[in-house]
C-alpha cells in the first residue's frame, strides 16, 4: 500500500524538480530573504549587568578567555585572567551567571575597514559582555556537549591542539597568528578549515569501514549531522553535508536533478537555516567553488592526467574566488594557484588523515609536530614571496556581477576547446588593477589611529602617496586593551588600491606618531622617509637602522616637497628644545583649498609661524597635539582662522584631550574629531571639496 502511494507522489515530485520555473521561484525566495532579512531586536538592555546562560564555546587568547553563552539571546563574552593559571573550570553546556557591563561591539572607524558590528550580527550576536564575575548554575547534561567536552579534552592534552582543534572541530584560532597569516597570504587557510575536502575524506572512511553494510549512506548521513552539530554548523560543513544528502537523495529516488539545480537547493535550503549566512566569508568561498568545479566539471576530466586535473581545479578555484579575496583582504597571489598543486595533496594525503590518527593514538604526536613544523616553515617562506602578489582596491557590485558573467563565459569556451577566450580574463583582471590610475580627484584622509595621528593623501591619477604618521600601538594602563593601528593603515591602503608610498612623513618622534613605522616599513613599500628637524630619538634611529637595511631613502629638516605642480612647505623656524615644537608643520594648497598639518607643535612654535610667514584663512587645520591645552592659542586661531578643524584623538583618552579651552578656541570652526566622526576624508574633485566620514 505505502509503495502504491509512494510512486505518484515520487512523480509529481519529479516533474516539480524538474521545471525550471520551480528554479527560479527558489532564487527569488532567496532574494527576498536576503533582502528583507534584519538583524533580530535583542532581547536584552544595555544597561543589563546580570545575564545567564549556557555555555556554547570558549577559547583562551592568552591572558584572556573568551566565551559565546546562549541565554536569551546568543552573547560573546570577554573575562581577562586575575593570575597567572589563565584556567577555565567550566566546559560547554554548563549553565552560568555573569556578573559585568554589556556593551555595543565596535563599528569600523576606518575606510573599508573590518567591521566588527557587522561580523558578530551575521553570527546572531548583538552584544558583547564585559566579565567581572563568574558563577556556576548546573552542570552539562546535554550528551552532545558532553561528547564535544570529551573531544576537547583529549584534543588539549595534546603538543598539537591547535592543528587538532582546527581540523576535527573547525576552530583554527589557536594557530599562531603569523602561521595563518602566511597560509592566507599563500592562499591555502582554506585547508585549515573544514570543508568539502575534510567531509569527502571522512565519508570515505566510513564508507569503506561499512562496506558491507546495506545502510551504510545512511550511517554517513547520520554521522554528518552528528558532526554538523559537534561543528557549530560551521559554513563550510553545513555545505558540504547537506550537498552530500542532497546527492544521496537524488540517487535513492531517481529524481535526475541536475548538479546545476542542485547547488541551487543548496543555496535555498543554506540560507532557510541561516539566511545571513551568505554573509560569511567561508561559505561565500565554499560555495562558490564547488559552484564552478561542478558547473564546470567537464573542463577537469578533459584529461587523464591527475596534474593536469589538480593544476585545472587550482586555476578554477583561484578565478572564481578573486572578488572575494580582493573584498576581504585587497589583495590576491597568482603564486596561490600552484602553490594549491604542492600544498593541497600535503594536507589531504598526509596531514589530516595524520591528524585524526594522532588524536586515536598519542604516539604520533612527535611525527605530526615534525611535519607541521616542516609545513609552517614552507608556508612563512614562500608568503615572503611577493613578486606575484597583486594590491587592488575593493570591488563594486555591478563590477562583480559582470566578473562573474564573463567568468562563466570564458569556462563554458574553455571546455569546448576555444582556448582564444582566456583573453578575457586577462583582460578583466588588468581593468581592475590599473583602475585606481583613472581616479582624478585629490584625497586627504585623518585616519582613526585612537590616540595618535596618521594622514594619507592621494593625489590625483596615482602620481604619488603621501603618508604622514603611523600612529602607534598603545597599552592603556591596567585595561590590557593593546591597540595596534599598523595592520589597520596597511589594511587601509590597500583597500584603496595603494600598491607603494612615495613618502613616509614623521613629523615628530613621539610613539603615538611613529610607534608603528616600523611594522609599515616591514609591511608595505616606502620610497622615502622624511624626518623632522632636531636630534634623533631612540625610536628614530631604530627606524633609520631599519630603512638603511632595506634601503630605503631618507631625509630631515627640509623646507618643501614638490609633487607635479603641488608643493608642500615645512614651516620650520628653528630646532627647539623639546620633540613637540620640532614636529614638522606642513602647509600646502590643493586646487586652491588651504590645509595646515600641525604635528604637535606647540604655542610658541605657533607664535613663531606666525611671525616668520602670512597665513590666514586656512581651510582645513589638523589640530597640533590632539587638542592639547599646549597647542591651538587663541592668537594663532584667530589669525589663520580654519574653516574645518580636524582632531585626532583616542575614544575616551586618560588625557582629557581636546581641552575645553582649545574647543572654545575652534568655536568659528566647524570641528570633526576621530573618537567621534572616526576616520574623515577631504576629496577634492573638479574644485569641489567634498567631506565624509566613518562613525565608529
Amino acid at each position: 500500500m505505502l509503495v502504491v502511494l509512494e510512486k505518484p507522489c515520487l512523480k509529481k515530485l519529479r516533474i516539480i524538480l524538474q521545471s525550471n520555473y520551480f528554479y527560479l521561484f527558489l532564487m527569488l525566495f532567496v532574494a527576498i530573504l536576503l533582502y528583507f532579512n534584519a538583524c533580530d531586536k535583542s532581547k536584552y538592555d544595555i544597561n543589563d549587568d546580570v545575564i545567564i546562560g549556557t555555555i556554547t564555546s570558549y577559547y583562551i587568547d592568552n591572558d584572556k578567555l573568551v566565551i559565546t553563552i546562549f541565554g536569551k539571546e546568543k552573547v560573546l563574552c570577554n573575562y581577562y585572567f586575575k593570575d597567572e593559571n589563565n584556567t577555565f573550570d567550566y566546559e560547554l553546556g554548563d549553565k552560568i551567571k555573569l556578573f559585568g557591563k554589556l556593551k555595543l561591539p565596535s563599528n569600523n572607524s576606518i575606510f573599508n575597514g573590518f567591521n566588527y558590528r557587522e561580523y558578530l550580527k551575521y553570527e546572531r550576536i548583538n552584544y558583547i559582555f564585559d566579565i567581572d564575575e563568574i558563577i556556576k548554575i548546573s552542570n552539562n547534561k546535554s550528551i552532545m556537549y558532553k561528547l564535544k567536552n570529551s573531544i576537547i579534552n583529549i584534543i588539549n592534552k595534546s603538543p598539537n591542539k591547535d592543528y587538532l582543534h582546527t581540523f576535527l572541530l573547525g576552530n583554527n584560532k589557536y594557530i599562531d597568528k603569523e602561521v595563518m597569516e602566511s597560509y592566507r597570504i599563500n592562499g591555502i587557510s582554506h585547508l585549515f578549515s573544514i570543508s568539502g575536502m575534510h567531509i569527502s575524506f571522512l565519508s570515505m572512511i566510513i564508507l569503506k569501514l561499512l562496506k558491507n553494510y546495506k545502510f551504510k549512506k545512511e550511517v554517513v548521513i547520520l554521522f554528518l549531522l552528528i558532526y554538523m552539530t559537534l561543528t557549530d554548523f560551521l559554513p563550510s560543513i553545513l555545505r558540504s553535508g547537506i550537498f552530500f544528502i542532497l546527492i544521496y537523495l537524488n540517487k535513492k529516488f531517481n529524481l535526475n536533478i541536475s548538479m546545476f539545480k542542485l547547488m541551487i537547493i543548496l543555496l535555498f535550503i543554506c540560507v532557510l537555516i541561516d539566511p545571513y549566512i551568505v554573509y560569511k566569508i567561508g561559505f561565500q568561498y565554499s560555495y562558490t567553488i564547488s559552484f564552478y568545479l561542478i558547473t564546470f566539471n567537464q573542463l577537469i576530466n578533459k584529461s587523464k592526467n591527475k596534474l593536469y586535473k589538480l593544476f585545472i581545479v587550482s586555476f578554477i578555484s583561484f578565478i572564481v574566488s578573486v572578488p572575494i579575496t580582493i573584498n576581504n583582504f585587497s589583495q590576491i597571489n597568482v603564486l596561490s594557484i600552484f602553490l594549491n598543486i604542492f600544498f593541497v595533496p600535503i594536507v589531504s594525503s598526509i596531514i589530516f588523515p595524520l591528524s585524526l590518527i594522532t588524536f586515536l593514538f598519542p604516539f604520533f604526536n612527535n611525527l605530526f609536530t615534525i611535519l607541521i613544523n616542516i609545513f609552517e616553515l614552507l608556508s612563512i617562506t614562500f608568503s615572503k614571496i611577493d613578486n606575484f602578489i597583486f594590491i587592488m582596491s575593493k570591488i563594486s557590485t555591478l563590477f562583480i556581477i559582470i566578473y562573474y558573467i564573463i567568468i562563466s563565459i570564458t569556462l563554458y569556451f574553455l571546455s569546448k576547446n576555444k582556448y582564444k577566450y582566456i583573453v578575457s580574463l586577462m583582460f578583466i583582471f588588468v581593468i581592475h588593477y590599473n583602475i585606481t590610475i583613472f581616479n582624478k580627484g585629490l584625497e586627504i584622509t585623518y585616519i582613526d589611529v585612537g590616540q595618535g595621528d596618521s594622514i594619507f593623501i592621494k593625489f590625483p591619477n596615482d602620481k604619488s602617496n603621501i603618508l604622514i604618521d603611523t600612529g602607534g600601538k598603545v597599552t592603556y594602563g591596567n585595561l590590557k586593551n593593546n591597540y595596534s593601528v599598523g595592520k589597520n593603515i596597511v589594511d587601509y591602503l590597500k583597500s584603496m588600491g595603494i600598491r607603494k608610498l612615495d613618502y613616509l612623513i614623521i613629523t615628530h618622534g613621539d610613539f603615538d606618531h611613529m610607534g608603528d613605522s616600523l611594522y609599515l616599513i616591514d609591511k608595505f613599500k616606502v620610497e622615502n622617509v622624511i624626518f623632522n628637524c632636531g636630534e634623533f630619538n631612540a625610536l628614530e634611529k631604530e627606524l633609520i637602522k631599519k630603512l638603511n637595511k632595506r634601503k630605503v631613502n631618507y631625509c630631515y629638516c627640509i623646507k618643501e616637497l614638490n609633487i607635479g605642480k603641488y608643493k608642500l612647505d615645512f614651516l620650520n623656524t628653528k630646532v627647539y628644545d623639546n620633540e613637540n615644537d620640532n614636529s614638522n608643520v606642513i602647509y600646502t594648497e590643493f586646487n586652491g583649498y588651504k590645509f595646515m598639518f600641525m604635528g604637535d607643535a606647540g604655542i610658541e612654535k605657533e607664535k613663531d609661524i606666525l611671525d616668520k610667514y602670512n597665513l590666514a584663512n586656512i581651510d582645513v587645520l589638523k589640530v597640533g597635539h590632539h587638542g592639547s591645552k599646549t597647542s591651538s592659542s587663541k592668537g594663532f586661531i584667530d589669525e589663520i582662522k580654519p574653516k574645518y578643524a580636524i582632531i585626532s584623538v583616542g575614544k575616551n583618552n586618560r588625557y582629557g584631550h581636546p581641552n575645553k579651552e582649545v574647543l572654545n578656541n575652534l568655536d568659528n570652526s566647524k570641528i570633526y574629531r576621530t573618537d567621534q566622526d572616526g576616520s574623515i576624508m577631504f576629496k577634492i574633485k573638479n574644485n569641489k571639496l567634498k567631506i565624509e566620514t566613518c562613525s565608529p
